[in-house]
């Protein structure tokens, strides 16, 4: 059964769209959950995805790609291209600064982009641990009845992934043939799905597309396509313990987000090797996430 529906809250960038369901006014969090983008899909011309740098603090950095390459560099030193079958997790932990653009040499060519960008909070205790970067490429598939599920994060079908998970997380992307299914497993505390393309339903009940919907808890549900489909499951432990949110800073402690948004100011962050001449400047007012 679906329990709750988010409909995205849709910004333009001109060269594509980004579309967020979390954090929202009914919601703020599934599992670890805590912000979930989708964007695209685009064919990107001119300067391509220019996202300055710009800093992280107590949580984990997800970016999932259906189509296109982003150039990954981080105060850490790392330089890594994202690409489709590939996860990249970035953890802030106690702070970490990076920005992620085109590869220039491929713009020629137009790439697309079309993909996910989600964050997951660290849990109580493990907010500021050190800052970390990996990419996984070798992630398990299952397949059942016309469908293919990559195992993103966590266990799923009785399969684990390889990527680290600070909390229980469940993450996976499932391409549905015309006429395939699959069980959505229902050991995880919480649990959402998001059609990205094509159609799908649960249970029989249709998808909105880019639309998240939130699964009762303990209850085996099954996910079909009479057309084909492409579908986001994702969730995993309660967090008993609020998150706030300012900007690109999340934290179970307000004080935190207040020291972070200080350090920012005061250029008290470390800075991006090879990527040191901009910045995205601190917000004036409230809002979650910055965009160029």
């Amino acid at each position: 059964m679906i329990t709750q529906t988010i409909t995205p809250v849709t910004h333009d960038l001109g060269a594509f769209t980004v579309r967020r369901v979390l954090p929202s006014k009914a919601r703020t969090m599934v599992g670890p959950f805590i912000f979930v983008d989708e964007f695209g899909p685009a064919d990107l011309t001119g300067d391509g995805m220019n996202v300055r740098p710009h800093p992280h603090i107590n949580l984990a950095t997800v970016t999932w790609l259906f189509d296109g390459a982003i150039d990954h560099r981080d105060s850490l030193r790392t330089f890594a291209t994202i690409r489709p079958g590939q996860v990249n997790l970035m953890t802030a932990g106690r702070g970490i600064v990076h920005s992620e653009r085109s590869p220039q040499g491929e713009l020629a060519t137009n790439p697309g982009m079309f993909g996910m960008q989600t964050w997951l909070a660290l849990p109580d205790g493990r907010e500021e641990i050190d800052p970390a970067f990996e990419a996984v490429k070798d992630l398990p598939v299952v397949e059942d009845s016309g469908a293919q599920a990559r195992v993103i994060m966590g266990e799923l079908w009785g399969t684990r992934a390889p990527t680290t998970t600070y909390a229980q997380t469940i993450y996976a992307d499932i391409v549905l043939e015309a006429g395939g299914a699959i069980p959505l497993d229902s050991e995880a505390d919480e649990r959402a799905v998001m059609l990205v393309d094509g159609s799908a339903a649960v249970d029989g009940v249709a998808l909105e597309r880019y639309q998240l919907a939130v699964l009762a808890p303990g209850t085996a549900m099954r996910l079909s396509s009479e057309s084909g489909g492409r579908v986001m499951l994702l969730g995993g432990e309660a967090f008993a313990t609020k998150r706030h949110v300012f900007w690109n800073f999340v934290s179970s402690d307000r004080e935190r987000i207040n020291q972070a948004k200080d350090d920012w100011r005061a250029g008290r962050f470390p800075l991006v090797p090879g990527d040191e001449e901009e910045f995205i400047p601190l917000p004036d007012k409230p809002k979650t996430v910055s965009y160029p």
